[in-house]
């Protein structure tokens, strides 16, 4: 199926100094953003009190968050753990409130929801922030440790200057997803970290069948007595592969918008993070990638000539 002909001539890079602009408002705004209002942690990351509690019968998740939002836990992380009868309730402390009277106002809240005699705390445990100041070093080190990961790949499979523009595009994706959870003020936990790492995943191999088609016609460019410049050739390898990064980057966001709507609230952060991630991905395999893959060849260039002159100064 091709949604888009590979032999449309639309003129991406013509226009890459407008979008790389306006990536770099975004990116800009996005960091203040997150510096200034900072970001909504979730309990993975805060600490909190965690509940463990058994159900005579086997509760569905969403009656136990409405059990709970009356008393302001809402926005508890709430999963079955060993049978479907036991719940695992984690929620954000108060301040001032210890761990105890947490978990007596979540068995009240859940006792007059399904019955006194229908429900019983099984264990109470703390969770500190120090876990939460640990977890987030770890997320930051997993998205890092990719990056450079996807760096050294990119730089053996192509050149130094394909791999500055891959990390560069993906460093501008997480960003820009980062500052889109501070604007709204949605919840940020480990299930947004995993989404952020799934949106470097994603962008990379967008940006991976770009440059291939570019290094393909590049090497039959050699064979040519008058080859093409390489924008030329970046901005023909963007349309032929036009037309698979829209029917998948479209199929992506059908199920990633069924999810963000219909899939509750455990995984909203989840979804939110993919929906914009797929996005921001698809626009900087395009506008981001290739530009400064360019601009890097022509600074070499430039580099090259200004050497040339010199030597030639007797």
């Amino acid at each position: 199926m091709e949604l888009i002909r590979p032999d449309t001539h639309i003129d991406f890079l013509g226009k890459r100094k407008i979008a790389m602009g306006i990536s770099g408002i975004l990116v800009a705004a996005s960091i203040i953003l997150i510096i200034i209002k900072g970001l909504n942690f979730g309990i993975d990351f805060t600490g909190g009190t965690e509940v463990e509690t058994r159900f005579a019968q086997a509760p569905a998740i969403s009656d136990v968050r409405n059990a709970l939002a009356p008393k302001g836990f809402g926005n508890a992380t709430i999963q079955q753990y060993g049978s479907p009868k036991e719940i695992m309730i984690r929620v954000q402390n108060r301040d001032g409130s210890k761990s105890s009277v947490i978990s007596n106002e979540v068995l009240d809240a859940l006792s007059a929801k399904f019955g006194a005699h229908q429900v019983e705390m099984r264990s109470v445990e703390y969770i500190g922030p120090q876990v939460g100041k640990e977890l987030a070093r770890d997320g930051i080190l997993a998205v890092l440790l990719a990056m450079a990961a996807i760096f050294i790949y990119v730089m053996f499979r192509f050149e130094m200057r394909y791999a500055v523009g891959a990390d560069l595009a993906l460093l501008h994706d997480p960003i820009i997803v980062l500052g889109a959870f501070a604007v709204t003020g949605m919840e940020f936990n480990l299930t947004v970290v995993a989404a952020v790492l799934t949106v470097i995943g994603y962008s990379i191999n967008d940006t991976i069948v770009v440059f291939d088609r570019i290094r393909e016609t590049n090497a039959a460019n050699r064979k040519k007595k008058h080859p093409e410049d390489e924008t030329t050739v970046a901005n023909v390898a963007i349309n032929q592969t036009l037309s698979r990064t829209l029917i998948t980057s479209f199929t992506v966001l059908l199920v990633l918008v069924a999810l963000f709507f219909l899939g509750g609230k455990v995984i909203h952060g989840f979804s939110f993070a993919l929906l914009v991630g797929v996005i921001v991905g698809t626009y900087s395999s395009i506008y981001i990638a290739s530009p400064i893959m360019l601009m890097m060849k022509g600074r070499s260039q430039a580099d090259d000539e200004a050497t040339k002159k010199l030597e030639a100064r007797p």
